[in-house]
């Protein structure tokens, strides 16, 4: 009896580690002290949001996807674009950049969707691999055609794009010493390092829980 007493005793225990090892990992975030600046980022057909709640909860900005390629709109993102200031938090844009598809054409996808706006934070570029597009072109003609698709997407909205870099496209690319534009990297938890020179932003988790969102979030936070 008194072993069953101890074993019962020792999955409690255990359960209320693992609770709140859990716990720790879902409301973890880099020091505010040390990163002030702090937000989230959305991904393609994201869940609802309440704005003003992850507001209250420590994020200043966000970032949401409106287009990916040349021809995918996100069908939220226009209603979000506009709930973003009404709830305190500044906005900024993602396109997530095909390698299959051509870069003028992808600019002018995102520069007509996009609008103009003299709150927004940089437009950010997302460059990494996808399940749909299998194509790897050379490096000098990836270059090229990203340079004239910052180009467009700059004159458009009057500011330097920021470069998402996944850490396998940085390795296969060198793309961050190629473009010289402020750089957001990838890392849960541990400060990236794969970029060839430092970060402006840092995605810092991608399973933190925020009151506000249904499920993980992206958790970024910016160089002071």
């Amino acid at each position: 009896m008194a072993i069953l007493w101890k074993i019962g005793a020792g999955l409690l225990a255990l359960g209320a580690v693992t609770a709140g090892g859990r716990h720790w990992v879902t409301h973890w975030q880099p020091s505010p002290e040390r990163y002030p600046l702090q937000g989230i980022d959305l991904p393609e057909n994201p869940p609802a949001v309440e704005w003003r709640t992850v507001r209250a909860h420590g994020a200043d900005f966000a970032y949401l996807v409106a287009t990916s390629g040349a021809d995918r709109r996100e069908p939220s993102f226009e209603a979000n674009w506009a709930a973003l200031p009404e709830a305190g938090l500044r906005r900024g844009a993602i396109h997530i950049y095909s390698l299959c598809q051509p870069a003028t054409a992808q600019a002018d996808a995102f520069n007509i969707f996009v609008p103009r706006a003299g709150d927004a934070l940089p437009a950010a570029i997302d460059l990494s691999y996808h399940d749909d597009c299998t194509a790897r072109p050379e490096r000098a003609t990836l270059v090229a055609d990203l340079t004239r698709f910052v180009t467009m997407v700059e004159t458009h909205t009057g500011k330097p794009v920021m470069l998402r870099v996944s850490k396998p496209f940085e390795s296969d690319y060198s793309i961050t010493a190629a473009l010289d534009r402020p750089i957001w990297a990838i890392g849960n938890v541990f400060k990236p390092d794969y970029a060839a020179r430092a970060w402006r932003m840092w995605r810092a988790s991608d399973f933190r829980r925020v009151e506000g969102v249904e499920g993980p979030v992206h958790w970024d936070v910016v160089t002071p």
